[in-house]
């Protein structure tokens, strides 16, 4: 049965996250039932994702309630033919909080999740009272400096042991992250971190944020948040970041994924 990758982008201040769950409506649900309509296929029951029928999304990166994403992968399995005039019919179903920006048939052993090589994300934080950016960025009135953030943020890069910055409960093998790139720098008003790695625990950006703030106030700042990675304790991590402010920015596949192997041409 065809393979197809669906690239979307959302607001998730609505939403519960991504997954499906009981009593709440996330992106998942919103996607599947847009999907289920245009096939005509019963929609899943909201409440009841285990009873569900219809098309069954994957996913590349789980978001969590009211984190957006500028852009997400999922993948799903249907003997449909679909073109690039389909994304229209697609957004036509969706909610104004939720497009599909493309759609890209692919090979039967794709996988949008296991086939990513890494995630990049932004966290946008405001020092001045702005309605505008009220939804979609922390606002912390006070003026950090960004060069003893930018210590901070050095200091995570490369292969490290991250259990300081997983939430609790976290069913995962390892905690062990390789992070690329780790950066805060301005852009357009607000003071934005930016990082990229092969992956990221539950809560970890936020976690990352909410640590650097309140570190980069102290006398000690480095040796301070040296300790509390290397404690792989998370009581001693700020968590308080909301998810507002957190994008999912880009998720990465190797070079010419979508142009030959797993790609399949549309034309």
């Amino acid at each position: 049965m065809p393979r197809y990758f669906l690239e979307v982008c959302y607001k998730g201040t609505h939403y519960s996250g991504f997954q499906l769950q009981e009593n709440a409506v996330s992106i998942q649900y919103e996607v599947e039932k847009a999907l289920n309509i245009f096939f005509h296929l019963p929609p899943a029951e909201l409440g009841n994702p285990k009873g569900r029928t219809g098309v069954k999304l994957f996913v590349s990166s789980r978001t969590d309630t009211g984190v957006h994403a500028l852009q997400n992968f999922f993948h799903f399995d249907t003997d449909f033919v679909f073109t690039p005039k389909h994304i229209y019919n697609l957004n036509s179903l969706l909610p104004g909080d939720i497009a599909v920006v493309n759609i890209y048939p692919v090979s039967a052993d794709a996988h949008c999740r296991f086939d990513a090589i890494s995630r990049e994300y932004k966290y946008y934080t405001y020092q001045k009272k702005d309605p505008f950016l009220a939804d979609r960025a922390y606002y912390y009135p006070f003026k950090p400096d960004i060069n003893k953030l930018n210590e901070l943020a050095a200091l995570i890069i490369g292969e490290a042991d991250f259990s300081a910055f997983s939430k609790r409960k976290t069913k995962v093998k390892t905690f062990t992250c390789t992070i690329h790139h780790s950066i805060w720098r301005e852009e357009d008003g607000c003071l934005v971190y930016y990082v990229k790695g092969n992956r990221f625990l539950r809560g970890m950006v936020k976690g990352l944020v909410g640590t650097m703030l309140k570190v980069a106030k102290t006398d000690n700042y480095t040796g301070n948040f040296k300790n509390i990675i290397a404690s792989k304790d998370c009581t001693q991590t700020d968590f308080s970041a909301p998810s507002h402010g957190l994008f999912l920015a880009k998720v990465n596949y190797r070079d010419g994924y979508f142009e030959g192997g797993h790609y399949l041409s549309l034309i």
